[in-house]
């Protein structure tokens, strides 16, 4: 119910904004994978926008990013196709990653 969620105080964020580390960060996997595509994830009420890499094989990584229109740039310079994640969804090879590596934690 509506009446019992909590706001937060005035200044205080849960999250924070996208710095240049994560750039570097989205940047250098691009550089060491192959076949990555990036996925625009919207704003939610926990985090700010962010931009999930995934490679050919499925290993992902995720990082913030000040808006939609900043990825979209990022991906063009890098030259790596960028995907709205509400209109494609996650691709497979993603969850079979993430499949993987839940079995190989369990042995």
């Amino acid at each position: 119910m509506a009446w019992f969620r909590r706001r937060p105080a005035p200044g205080l964020r849960h999250d924070r904004e996208a710095e240049k580390a994560d750039f570097a960060h989205l940047e250098h996997f691009v550089q060491t994978r192959r076949g990555v595509e990036a996925f625009l994830e919207p704003r939610t009420t926990v985090t700010e926008t962010t931009v999930i890499l995934i490679a050919h094989d499925g290993e992902w990584t995720r990082r913030r990013v000040p808006d939609h229109n900043a990825a979209r740039v990022f991906g063009n310079r890098l030259g790596i196709p960028v995907y709205d994640i509400a209109l494609v969804g996650y691709p497979q090879r993603m969850r079979d990653f993430n499949e993987r590596r839940k079995r190989a934690a369990g042995n």
